[in-house]
Formats: structure tokens, C-alpha cells, sequence
């Protein structure tokens, strides 16, 4: 039997933006692994008509329900007395989970007198399965009523994960089915419109793999999933499709299963004992930051040189004034020039320069906001692609920085040199 799941979370603190609802992401990919759908997310306050509200309609579309939040001790922590209210369960006083939530305080906060109102976490549906909180106060529980599966955890995100883990997911896996597998491929120089637009007919014919995808800031994702008994079986169902995939799409497919291209860049290069640095304008250092965000990036990062002003171009990375002069900043001769001398200061194998307009205005020679200029440098070659990323400042740097470990990835790789960097430009002598 197929499970659907719904997630309630409870707190107005939700509704006005002060956090994130993470303790739902955390729970529906743990349910995926349990092959058990969940097809509804609802966020409500801290009131106990709207919540009774919520539980009403998900009782009717779902068999198992899982409520995140309101289980503390003030005032507006009604999660349990809604929802025994709504399912016909007195609330009863645990004596257990009442000396827990005493033993915590006289652990943590000897130096104060706990409250009387804490004992009002220990008040548990009658019958419940009581899942013990060791990672705060408030336990959490589970019962079934009316074919409908309650379970209720903790909103702190620490102890939601915690109690989720090692407590809501045993009781859990009695009802599994089967488990959901999914398998991301990354895209980059493609945009999800004409990856839709060739893919849409085998997406709406795919019933079991599926294939559904994402955008992402100045990149895709397409993600193939497929339930099975095992988690083996699914990813047998996953093989085919990823291959006809990679087949049709190429090298825009930069990776499966990862986390973004700077990450791949930085795995290539170090597979291969490259050292790489930066030379960067338009994009004020975002390329150098995107690989030192990720640990052991000193392991073939050897630095960069931030050269807004043209005098920096020029006195450090030693770029010749009369291309300057000549071309401007924002050109294709320059970029190159950048990248060569990156190589020559850091000392690196490979290097990628970035020069352009990111705006709010076109530059003094009238080139227009987003032309980028991004050139790739190593031992015997160096590439320039000239690239127009439409308007906006932020997004023309975060696109152009993008381009840049593309290119560092593609050439690393060793996949025809820069094959999607040479755009009407033949490689450098």
C-alpha cells in the first residue's frame, strides 16, 4: 500500500519570514528514502482554529501526518491539545517524560528553579507512542486514529532532525513500501526553457523513472526519480535515462549528484595535481570566493588579483597599455592579456580573467550592461568567450563567475579545450 504523507508546521514565527521552514525539507527527503509520497507542505500559526482548520482538510488527503512546532510550554504551543481534540484523545499526564523534562533542567540550568509550566510538554494523548526528547524538553509522539497516522515532533530545527532520525523514522519504516530514489544531473549553457522544449514529450510519457526540472540561479537541474522495492532496483530504472540524457544533451551535463561547478572544477584539478588562480574585474573576486568556500580549496587555489582599476591591470598583472588604450578594459584582447598574466604572477597552471559591464550603465566606450569578456589561460593555449548575460549587477557578476569555472572545469576535463568557450575565437598562440 502506497503511503501520502502531509507536513504541518506550526508557528507564526514561519508565516512572517523570521526562519525557514528546514525541518520540512529534512522530513520529506527522509520519507523519499522510505518510498512514502508527500504530496502537501502547510505552514500555519499559532492559533488552535486555524491549525484544527489545517488538520481537518490534511486528515482527508493524507494517511499519515507529521506536525512540526507548538509541543513547548508557553501559552501558544497548542499543537497536541488541537490535535487530541480533533482526533477524540484525552491528554494525560506522563510521569516519565515529566522526570526527563526535570532531570534536563537540573542538568543544564542548575543555577535556576525550572517552571511549573514546563510540565505542561509532559501532557501526551492518551495511548500515544512516546518518542523521549534527549536533545531538549518537549517529547514527541505518534498514534493512529481513524486510519490516519499522527505523528508530532519538536520545532527546533536540532532537535526536529534529532528526534525525526532516531525516533519518528523507526516507528516509520514498519510502513514503508518500497523507497524513492532520485538522481540530479547538473546543467550548465542551457537554459530550462529549451531543456523543457526538447525533453517534454519522453517527461510527460514517464511514468516510473520521472523527470522533472529545475532552474537554478544562472544554471538547471534535471532530476530523474524512481520508486522500487530497493533502493538498488530504482537505480537500476535511473541507469537508462541518465544515459540517454547525457547522450542528448553533452557536455552541458556538468556533473550528477553535486553540489555546484565549483566544486567539480576544484575535484578535477586536484585529480590532476593543477594549480589554478584568478584575475578578476567585473566580477570583484566572486570566482576566487566560490572555490575558497569549499574546504581544501588551498590544495590548488593559488590565489587571485582583484584588478577593477586599469592601473592594476597594467602594474600588477602587467596587461600592456596600449591594449588598454587601444581596446578598452572591456575586451577580448584584455581578458586574454589578464588571464596570461594571472598565470605568470600566481605561478599556476591555469588561470581565467573576467572583465566586463555589470552595471547599472554601459561603460565610457558604450558597451552595453552584461557584455563579459571570460579567457581561460594555460601553458599552450587561452580561450575568450565573449558573453551578453542581460541586466542586473548581481546577476551579471554571479553568471560571469559562473562562465568562469565552466570553463575551468571543461578544460580541466580535457574535453576538446574549452569547447563551449571558444565562441568565434580561435585559441591564443
Amino acid at each position: 500500500m502506497s503511503h501520502i504523507a502531509e507536513l504541518i508546521a506550526v508557528g507564526t514565527e514561519l508565516l512572517l519570514g523570521n526562519i525557514a521552514n528546514t525541518d520540512a525539507q529534512m522530513i520529506s527527503q527522509g520519507l523519499s528514502e522510505l518510498g512514502i509520497h508527500v504530496y502537501y507542505h502547510t505552514v500555519v500559526g499559532d492559533n488552535p482554529a486555524r491549525l484544527r482548520s489545517a488538520v481537518e482538510i490534511a486528515r482527508r488527503r493524507a494517511d499519515i501526518l507529521i506536525t512540526t512546532g507548538g509541543l513547548g510550554p508557553t501559552c501558544d504551543d497548542l499543537t497536541k491539545q488541537t490535535l487530541a481534540q480533533v482526533f477524540g484523545r484525552e491528554l494525560v499526564f506522563d510521569e516519565p517524560s515529566a522526570q526527563r523534562i526535570r532531570s534536563y533542567f537540573q542538568r543544564l540550568h542548575h543555577d535556576r528553579p525550572m517552571t511549573e509550566n514546563n510540565l505542561q510538554q509532559a501532557m501526551l494523548p492518551e495511548g500515544c507512542t512516546i518518542f523521549a526528547n534527549d536533545w531538549g524538553t518537549a517529547p514527541g509522539c505518534a498514534f493512529e486514529a481513524e486510519g490516519v497516522r499522527v505523528i508530532m515532533l519538536p520545532g527546533p530545527p536540532r532537535e526536529c532532525r534529532a528526534m525525526f532520525t532516531h525516533r519518528a523514522l523507526p516507528y516509520l519504516r514498519a510502513l514503508a513500501d518500497g523507497t524513492i530514489v532520485s538522481r540530479t544531473l547538473k546543467i550548465f549553457g542551457m537554459g530550462e526553457s529549451s531543456v523543457e522544449a526538447l525533453l517534454r514529450e519522453r517527461m510527460n510519457a514517464m511514468t516510473n523513472p520521472t523527470l522533472a526540472p529545475y532552474a537554478k540561479e544562472g544554471e538547471m537541474e534535471l532530476r530523474i526519480t524512481a520508486k522500487a522495492p530497493t533502493e538498488a532496483e530504482a537505480r537500476d530504472l535511473i541507469a537508462p535515462v541518465e544515459e540517454e540524457l547525457r547522450d542528448l544533451l553533452g557536455d552541458v551535463i556538468y556533473g550528477a549528484d553535486v553540489k555546484s561547478l565549483e566544486e567539480v572544477a576544484f575535484a578535477l584539478m586536484e585529480a590532476q595535481g593543477l594549480t589554478f588562480g584568478t584575475a578578476e574585474s567585473c566580477t570583484g573576486g566572486l570566482v576566487a570566493k566560490r572555490m575558497t568556500d569549499l574546504p581544501g580549496a588551498s590544495a590548488v587555489l593559488k590565489g587571485g588579483v582583484v584588478s577593477y582599476a586599469d592601473e592594476v591591470k597594467h602594474n600588477v598583472l602587467g596587461v600592456p597599455q596600449a591594449l588598454l588604450d587601444q581596446y578598452g578594459a572591456v575586451s577580448p584582447q584584455v581578458a586574454e592579456a589578464m588571464a596570461r598574466g594571472a598565470r605568470r604572477v600566481l605561478g599556476c597552471d591555469l588561470a581565467v580573467s573576467t572583465t566586463g559591464v555589470a552595471g547599472p550603465d554601459p561603460d565610457d566606450r558604450g558597451n552595453p550592461v552584461g557584455l563579459v569578456y571570460v579567457a581561460l589561460a594555460g601553458a599552450e593555449f587561452c580561450h575568450v568567450q565573449e558573453l551578453h548575460l542581460g541586466r542586473g549587477r548581481a546577476m551579471v557578476r554571479s553568471r560571469a563567475s559562473l562562465h568562469a569555472l565552466a570553463g575551468e572545469a571543461v578544460s580541466t576535463a580535457g574535453r576538446g579545450r574549452a569547447r563551449r568557450l571558444a565562441v568565434g575565437r580561435p585559441p591564443c598562440s
